[in-house]
């Protein structure tokens, strides 16, 4: 019996708090601000005016209006640079002859003053000869003697200046 009396007077108590709620969603005595989110402050209109407003404002729960729309955000008007041929350290990286037999030229532009390192690698990623020097900008011209320093076959040459590399594929006889 005990058990049963607690049964109901917990369904009562369920009850009445959901129509307590539901009373004071009908006719609120609060209302929702013009921001974000949902706060609420109090209004001395009359509930009734109140009530027929929110149903207006086609909320989803009468008493409660709608979040309104969020604004887009403003980005920034400045407009992003690409990179041009000019913001590039290494450029216009030329190898002549392409079969190297006796002397390796090699031809490439620098747009300032730098330190490149010429690195000569066989095709297991093996460095054979490494080259550096410190250069002015413009364009600058390298010639290295390759007769009885390397064997014959494919190698990669890689110039690099800074933080840029540019690797060219090399054969040698």
């Amino acid at each position: 019996m005990g058990q049963r009396y607690t049964f109901n007077q917990l369904w009562i108590i369920l009850i009445a708090a959901a129509i307590s709620i539901n009373f004071a969603y009908t006719f609120p005595s609060y209302s929702a601000q013009k921001t974000d989110s949902t706060y609420f402050k109090r209004t001395r209109s009359n509930a009734k005016i109140a009530y027929l407003k929110n149903l207006s404002n086609n909320g989803l729960v009468p008493g409660l209006k709608t979040m309104p729309l969020l604004k887009p955000l403003v980005y920034a008007t400045v407009k992003p640079t690409t990179p041009r041929e000019d913001d590039k350290l290494l450029s216009n990286v030329q190898t002549y002859p392409n079969v190297i037999t006796d002397q390796l030229n090699l031809r490439y532009t620098v747009s300032r003053n730098a330190n490149v390192t010429i690195k000569i690698v066989d095709v297991l990623g093996n460095t054979v000869l490494t080259f550096s020097q410190r250069v002015e900008p413009g364009e600058q011209k390298f010639t290295q003697s390759m007769t009885n320093r390397l064997t014959s076959g494919f190698y990669f040459l890689r110039v690099m200046a800074g933080t840029e590399s540019v690797i060219k594929r090399i054969t040698i006889l």
